[in-house]
């Protein structure tokens, strides 16, 4: 499963990966990042070995509008949700790591 991420994550912008309760989506992240992170540290020539770093965040937490975002609807000003604090978090950050933003 873990290689399958891999691969399908070279290919795409973005990677859903589901199923039930306890069989180790988190897992699976995890342990691919931790393996691309050490393969970079050791100097891999393979370009797909880059560093990553994990955005964590369970959506089930929160309501939609601290999830999203929203307007207030007196005032018409924009109050940004924790998806987009996270996501300029990462952009901000730079350099060549991955940066992956996690709904767990």
């Amino acid at each position: 499963k873990i290689i399958r991420l891999l691969e399908t994550q070279l290919v795409r912008h973005g990677v859903m990966v589901v199923g039930l309760t306890l069989i180790g989506k988190s897992t699976n992240i995890t342990v691919l990042s931790k393996a691309l992170s050490s393969l970079r540290k050791k100097k891999s020539d393979d370009p797909s070995h880059q560093s990553t770093k994990i955005f964590s965040l369970n959506p089930k937490s929160i309501t939609m509008e601290e999830l999203y975002g929203f307007s207030n609807l007196m005032t018409g000003e924009w109050t940004d949700g924790l998806v987009a604090i996270l996501v300029r978090e990462a952009v901000s950050q730079g350099g060549e790591s991955k940066k992956w933003v996690v709904f767990d």
